[in-house]
Parts: C-alpha cells; sequence; structure tokens
C-alpha cells in the first residue's frame, strides 16, 4: 500500500460520503487505503458509509478521545509508505492526492505537503499556508487585512492569489489537508495528544521543521474545504472558543517559554476589551437586523475571550 488516508469522523457522515467518493473518482495513479475513525459521534449513521465503500476501514473510539489522538489511531493501523490526514468536510477538485504525492516524492527535503484550500464558491481560503503563530499576527489576524495586503511579511500568503507558482515553502501546513511520508511522522513523534482540539496542526509542523525538514504548499493541486463542517449542525459555544484560546496558549508555552504564554494572554485580553468598547460604541448606528446579529455574535466571542484572560473561563465551560 502507497498511501493512507485518515478521516477522524465527528457528527460529518454526509461530507464523508462526498468527500471519499472524490478520492477515488480523481485518484487513479497511486495504491490508497482509507481508514475513518469514529470519535464517539453522536450522530449515527457511520457505518453506511461501508455499504457504498466495502474497502474502507472502520475505526470506532468508544469516547471521543481528541483529534490529535483519534489521528494517531488511524495512523498505528495503517499501512501505507505516505499519509494523508483529511478532513471530512472536503472534496478534492481533480487529480490533488496524485498531484501532491508526485511533489512529495519529488522533494527530497519535503515534511509536510499541502495544497490550495477553496471555499464552497471556489474562493481561496487564506488559511492554505500561514506563518507560525506570534502575538503580532495573532492580534491582527483579521481576513479583510489578509486580502487587503497580501504580501504583508506578517502573514504572507501573496502565493496563494498567483496563477503560475507550482510550490513553494511554507511555515505552516494546516491540519485539513497533511501528506507526508510515513517516517517523517513517526520521526516528529507523531501528533502531540497534549491538545485534544485545535493547535495540533501547528504543534506538528513545527516539530518537523525542528527535525530539518520542510513544508511545501502545491499551488497546482486544489480541494474544497466546506469548513467547520464537523460543528455546522452545532451551536457555536463558549467552549470552542475557549478550547482554541487554551490551545494556543500550550503552543505558545512549549514553544517559547512561560512569559510569552502570559503576555500572549494579557494582549489578547486587552485586545479583547478594546474590540468590545468599539462594539458597544458602533451598536446605535446598527440598523438593520443582520448588523444587530453580527454585532451580537462578535460581542459575545469577544466577552468569552475576555474572560479566558483574566482566568473566568470555568464559568463558561458548562455550554459545550
Amino acid at each position: 500500500m502507497e498511501l493512507s488516508i485518515i478521516f477522524v469522523n465527528w457528527n460529518s457522515v454526509d461530507y464523508l460520503r462526498d468527500c471519499i467518493a472524490s478520492i477515488y473518482a480523481n485518484t487513479n495513479e497511486i495504491s490508497f487505503e482509507v481508514i475513518i475513525v469514529d470519535n464517539a459521534s453522536p450522530q449515527e449513521g457511520v457505518e453506511t458509509l461501508k455499504s457504498q465503500f466495502p474497502d474502507v476501514l472502520l475505526i470506532k473510539s468508544a469516547k471521543n478521545v481528541g483529534f490529535a489522538a483519534a489521528n494517531n489511531l488511524g495512523f498505528q493501523r495503517s499501512t501505507g509508505a505516505y499519509v494523508l490526514f483529511l478532513n471530512p468536510d472536503t472534496k478534492l477538485v481533480g487529480p490533488t492526492i496524485d498531484t501532491m504525492v508526485s511533489y512529495l516524492r519529488t522533494l527530497p527535503d519535503a515534511g509536510i505537503v499541502g495544497c490550495k484550500m477553496l471555499n464552497a464558491d471556489r474562493s481561496v481560503q487564506i488559511t492554505s499556508i500561514q506563518k507560525f503563530p506570534t502575538i503580532l499576527n495573532q492580534l491582527v489576524n483579521i481576513e479583510y487585512l489578509h486580502l487587503l495586503w497580501p504580501g504583508c511579511p506578517v502573514w504572507d500568503i501573496g502565493p496563494l492569489f498567483s496563477k503560475d507558482l507550482k510550490w513553494t515553502r511554507a511555515d505552516v501546513i494546516p491540519g485539513a489537508c497533511m501528506l507526508l511520508k510515513r517516517s517523517v511522522f513517526e520521526q516528529a513523534g507523531m501528533f502531540s495528544e497534549e491538545y485534544f482540539m485545535y493547535a495540533e496542526d501547528l504543534d506538528l509542523n513545527y516539530k518537523i521543521r525542528r527535525a530539518g525538514h520542510k513544508n511545501y504548499y502545491v499551488g497546482e493541486a486544489a480541494i474544497i474545504h466546506y469548513g467547520g463542517g464537523s460543528s455546522s449542525r452545532q451551536r457555536v459555544s463558549h467552549w470552542a472558543t475557549i478550547m482554541k484560546h487554551r490551545a494556543m496558549t500550550r503552543y505558545f508555552r512549549k514553544t517559547r517559554g512561560r512569559f510569552y504564554e502570559t503576555l500572549y494572554r494579557t494582549v489578547m485580553g486587552c485586545s479583547a476589551a478594546g474590540r468590545l468598547a468599539i462594539l458597544t460604541l458602533s451598536s446605535p448606528f446598527r440598523g438593520k437586523q443582520r448588523d444587530k446579529e453580527s454585532l451580537q455574535f462578535a460581542s459575545e466571542k469577544w466577552r468569552v475571550v475576555l474572560r479566558w484572560a483574566i482566568g473566568r473561563q470555568d464559568l463558561l465551560l458548562g455550554d459545550r
């Protein structure tokens, strides 16, 4: 077996069915196996995938062990010389996997290989390539600014909009689509299971770069990434917001030390307070219902971030 494609399923059976179908329809130059790790999803129906795709290996976890641990579980049951970690809420656009594997074979120092991720309307997702996180790029993580100045060194997403680009090096390849050699993944120690969800892909990119490998973005290959498919039927929760920030503090503590972690928390708290002040002042000028709903959503989000920053997330964790 040349390639193992590993999915972690959490209430995403419909997305998963379409994604697997696109793999079989577009992947012809490499032998592959498909492994699904069901992370104790409340939604039933994952077993029905076996009737449509009988060769799929289904692993059912008795409990939700988190994204990192579930991917590691799938890897331990895999046999491929190459491994592709792919989100269920994706869909191949043409021979994406064949193209990515071809580049992985020809780039001797390759760590992780990624591709262009597209929204449902085929616009480019700016998260297709990323810089390693810093306090500065987390503070200005605003899509409007990224699109206004894609070549800014703080985020440097200019390659995403180049029509002639075949490949380029990148700091971070996101976890929605990560292709790498089995030996490289093992050398890096697999996914760090100290992350339940969020930032485990950043951590893996960091470990692979420290091991001397380079990460590559392949502009010739593309997937549609519906984004948030695993949680699209769930209410946006305070719990998810807190988990994201907890993961980032863990990542900064691990890679930059406790002082940087504390500084990150402080800066994000100040940023949340400032954004809340601006949102409050702009409230009287929001006339349309859609604008009011957007304001309410943003205000709730930044209140949660502020409470997390001052150590009061315990008041919100019951909102999962």
